[in-house]
């Protein structure tokens, strides 16, 4: 096992090719802007307008979204392929592939007790 040294980057850009996305807080506070997801019975607010890539996530109390998911911030990751990722990867999923919105595929995985969401945005064709 390679340790890696504070000036690396970690291997999922570095090596694997993904990029940041966004950070996604979990809250209980009603945020401003926030938009309704009825599918997975949450709301997301901040991403739009944040330089950072912030996003808020407020859930219902029967959103079908992991616990994990619900109480513990998570680092988003653009990934080309997600069925390749999901496939090639050892990655332990808690979240399978799905829909928010048209035109992206989200998976959540959980690497060390932090949700870590992957998305693919469809290809212009």
């Amino acid at each position: 096992m390679k340790i890696r040294q504070e000036n690396e980057l970690s291997e999922s850009t570095e090596q694997w090719g993904w990029r940041f996305h966004h950070l996604g807080i979990p809250t209980k506070l009603k945020m401003p802007d926030e938009k309704y997801i009825p599918h997975f019975k949450f709301y997301v607010s901040g991403f739009s307008t944040s330089p950072f890539g912030i996003e808020w996530m407020r859930f219902e109390p029967d959103s079908p979204f992991d616990k994990l998911i619900q109480t513990i911030p998570h680092l988003a990751f653009e990934v080309q392929d997600l069925d390749f990722e999901l496939a090639n990867r050892d990655l332990k999923v808690i979240m399978p592939p799905n829909s928010p919105a048209y035109g992206i595929r989200v998976a959540m995985i959980e690497h060390n007790g932090a949700p870590i969401e992957l998305i693919e945005f469809k290809k212009n064709e």
